[in-house]
């Protein structure tokens, strides 16, 4: 088959495309390349005038009279120039409702033109989207980004309400009318997307193995904590209460432990710099583990993110993989010392995380429980 994936997050896309290459696939990624993350694409329209720092002043007017960002717009130009080559494919899959990043008006264009030229078309629901943020809006008490916005109502998440809005929610009916199927990534969309008529399955994230060398944690003289942040996700991911759980453990254990904390790196940078770590402190809002989460656990890092009960369950998982993380400080205070305690369970965990993502994410099983969804649908 020939496969357009569209839009590039967290390496999502790039790993399902390695292994639908290598189960005899033709393959094409375009997206951006996300600024400072540096995703590889085979079409890039990441973009590169507008971000020019000469136009740092005209940007920031032209939003505050207008709404409106430039960059966003060359987004969508610099995609519709690459219309061409983006015809014929038997399936198209979309990364989420907001793939393309540009204006709502242009984004709803290039999609139909999308649509028009190819054959069959899949939704992933994978970060928000309309229905996601809907559910988490009727549903205050269900644990989700959703939730630190309620007590931290900052500009980080003023682009929650763009799927609220007339222009988003066109693009939304358009794609429940006319494509064939809708793809949950986690546990932390399941519950908000499985009664739409379009709803296909439930497919975890497929994650490239090779790439991700286990190495049994060696504990010789201090436990090292990892916690990388990203200031555009600071409150989402519940990055202060980390900080402030570490402040108390550093005071508690100065000699037993070394904290390393980073802010918005380039992902190679980020992945060097953690590789050293025991202990990677993930996010506090979630329900199941995201990309970075279960690349650190492949390599046997005990990380600490999402896991709650529903990921349990169909896992059936009966020893810890990852700890479950929960915004409450004393909480992570007292597994942190747990660990820092019996740095045992850090190395049996680590082996755990490993086998339990060898077992559940291998890209080349994953790429095939697309294809078996996408040929089903």
């Amino acid at each position: 088959m020939r496969i357009l994936l569209i839009g590039e997050y967290s390496l999502l896309h790039n790993s399902l495309k390695k292994g639908l290459a290598e189960l005899g696939h033709e393959v094409i990624l375009i997206g951006n390349s996300n600024g400072y993350r540096c995703y590889p694409v085979d079409y890039d329209y990441e973009a590169k005038f507008f971000k020019k720092e000469i136009f740092n002043i005209p940007r920031k007017i032209i939003f505050k009279l207008f709404k409106f960002d430039l960059v966003s717009l060359e987004y969508g130009i610099r995609f519709y120039l690459f219309l061409s080559p983006l015809q014929d494919f038997d399936v198209v899959q979309f990364v989420n409702e907001a793939s393309i990043k540009t204006t709502k008006r242009f984004e709803l264009y290039l999609i139909q033109k999308i649509v028009k030229n190819n054959k069959s078309f899949f939704l992933l629901s994978c970060g928000l989207d309309s229905m996601t943020l809907k559910f988490y809006t009727e549903n205050k008490d269900y644990k989700s980004i959703y939730q630190p916005s309620i007590k931290n109502p900052s500009k980080e998440f003023n682009w929650f309400s763009d799927y609220f809005k007339k222009g988003h929610i066109k693009i939304h009916k358009y794609m429940m009318s006319n494509f064939n199927g809708l793809i949950a990534t986690d546990f932390d969309y399941v519950d908000a997307v499985k009664n739409y008529p379009i709803f296909s399955d439930f497919i975890p994230y497929p994650i490239d193995l090779a790439k991700l060398t286990f190495k049994e944690l060696i504990i010789k003289d201090k436990i090292i904590i990892f916690l990388g942040i990203n200031k555009y996700s600071y409150y989402q991911k519940g990055i202060i209460y980390f900080e402030k759980a570490l402040k108390h453990i550093q005071e508690k254990y100065q000699d037993k432990v070394e904290i390393i904390i980073t802010n918005t790196v380039p992902y190679p940078i980020y992945i060097d710099l953690y590789n050293k770590a025991h202990i990677l402190l993930d996010q506090t809002f979630s329900r199941d583990q995201g990309y970075n989460a279960l690349e650190a656990m492949a390599k046997g890092k005990v990380v600490f993110t999402g896991a709650e009960n529903d990921f349990t369950e169909y896992y059936k998982i009966t020893e810890r993989v990852c700890v479950n993380a929960l915004p409450d400080v004393h909480y992570l205070v007292q597994e942190l010392s747990f660990l820092i305690e019996n740095p045992d369970e850090i190395i049996a965990m680590g082996k755990r995380a490993r086998a339990f993502v060898e077992k559940e994410h291998n890209y080349l099983e994953i790429a095939q429980k697309y294809l078996d969804v996408w040929k089903e649908n």
